[in-house]
């Protein structure tokens, strides 16, 4: 614990998962990803999500301005499917190693 701080920490985004690309049986999208976000699981759930900004967090093996650690932002763009997997575009491609990887989904911007 911090110094002089009381109660439970507060953690501004909720956990996902990179499922994959989006695609057809033939074809890829590689320019947007689908992810799972936790505790999310019918279609109406994702409605909040839309617009929500997101972090992927990845360690490089050289260091860029004195850290290891990059980030590659994006945003909700939509649901997919009625599962509560939603389709997400981010600033570059994320690479085929993100695949499986946790992203961090922000509580902001909100739409309200």
């Amino acid at each position: 614990m911090v110094k002089g701080r009381q109660g439970q920490r507060v953690r501004m985004y909720v956990r996902g998962t990179i499922l994959g690309y989006k695609r057809s049986k033939s074809n890829q999208y590689e320019n947007t990803s689908l992810l799972q976000i936790e505790g999310v699981s019918t279609k109406q759930d994702v409605a909040w999500y839309g617009g929500k900004r997101i972090a992927y967090v990845y360690k490089a093996k050289t260091k860029s301005d004195g850290t290891s650690i990059r980030c590659i932002w994006g945003k909700v763009t939509r649901p997919h499917g009625n599962s509560g997997v939603v389709r997400a575009k981010f600033r570059s491609n994320l690479p085929p190693s993100s695949m499986g990887k946790k992203v961090r989904v922000f509580m902001y911007p909100s739409s309200i």
